[in-house]
Parts: structure tokens; sequence; C-alpha cells
């Protein structure tokens, strides 16, 4: 289980302290309902909080993010990580969902968001549909102080999975879907 690190905001020369939250995992895993979770409690706190989404995905909403139990947040639709430093302000917090689909340079952004005192929380897909790691994932998780890894249910025979098996055609690393293109499955099945 995951608790909020407390941090205080510990002053170092004048500056708030900053970090890196990473949630990955498979396909229906919860990892969006986790960054949900997490931003509204920072909500809660009073925290600002700006929240950040790829433009490409709208399978549910255009502008929120929602998690495929239906949990749901406003964000805001960005074409490039970059734009993540020119929106997120003053804020407190800075929230981003799907992270693989960026390009590298959000790693460079989530760095200098948390040198600058902000608590960045990312979710995505740390492998992609042929169990390969998966764009900007493995240096987020490199540089994040926390990692959390969450695992669905295998749709082949109920183990913990945490590969995203792709049941529709096609060779792309990136295709967006849902159940009828994707299912998770664990090591074994994925690998049948």
């Amino acid at each position: 289980m995951f608790i909020e690190p407390y941090h205080n905001q510990h002053q170092q020369n004048g500056k708030k302290t900053g970090w890196i939250e990473v949630v990955c995992g498979s396909m229906f895993s919860g990892k969006t309902e986790e960054l949900i979770r997490r931003l509204n409690r920072a909500k809660i706190a009073k925290q600002k909080v700006e929240i950040f989404k790829p433009a490409i995905d709208i399978r549910y909403h255009h502008e929120d993010i929602v998690s495929h139990n239906s949990s749901s947040i406003r964000s805001t639709p960005i074409q490039s990580s970059h734009e993540i430093l020119l929106l997120s302000g003053d804020c407190d917090v800075v929230g981003i969902d799907e992270a693989q689909f960026f390009d590298e340079g959000i790693v460079e952004i989530a760095n200098s968001l948390a040198f600058n005192g902000k608590r960045v929380i990312i979710a995505g897909l740390d492998m992609d549909f042929q169990g390969n790691p998966f764009g900007p994932m493995p240096a987020l998780m490199a540089i994040a102080e926390y990692i959390t890894k969450v695992h669905a249910v295998c749709m082949v025979c109920g183990d913990v999975a945490n590969y995203s098996y792709r049941k529709a055609a096609g060779k792309e690393q990136v295709m967006l879907g849902e159940t009828d293109s994707y299912e998770a499955r664990c090591r074994k099945c994925f690998h049948l």
C-alpha cells in the first residue's frame, strides 16, 4: 500500500523540496485510478493541482482523465511535454497520465518540476504490447523517489497480470484501445 510522502514542504536553500512519484503497470491495473486518488487527496489538502494528459488520448473524454472504473478528474490535454512547464504555473502538485505517450523530454520536465519544489505524480504503462519498456517510462522510474507498480488480473488464468496483451491486429507501438483491443495477462499466458 502506498502512503503519500509527507515532506512538510521542507525548505532547502530557500526553496521547497519536490519529488517524483511513478505509478506503473499493465493495462487494467488501476494506474489512472491511483493517480486520480492521489490528486484528489492533494486537492482535499488544499494544494494547487495541475493535471495533464496527451492530446491523443480521447478514449473516454477529450479533457478529463477517466479510469476504466469511470473515476474522472479534469485535465489539460497537451501535444508536447514542454507545454507542462508553461502551464503548471505556481501549483504544488503536477499530475501526468499516460506518460508513455509523451516524448523523451518528459524526463527533463519532471526533473525540472521536482527541482522547483513540486510534487510530480506520473502514471503510465511500463511495457508495450510486446513486453518491451515503453517510451520514457524506464527513465522516469529511474529518477523517481517513489515507484508503485500495480497489477491487473490475468484474463486467461486469473493470476497476477503485469503484461498488456494486444488482441487486435497491428504492429505499431501506439494503438489506443480498451477491452476490445487489449487484455491483461500474466507472464505465462502472455508468452503462450
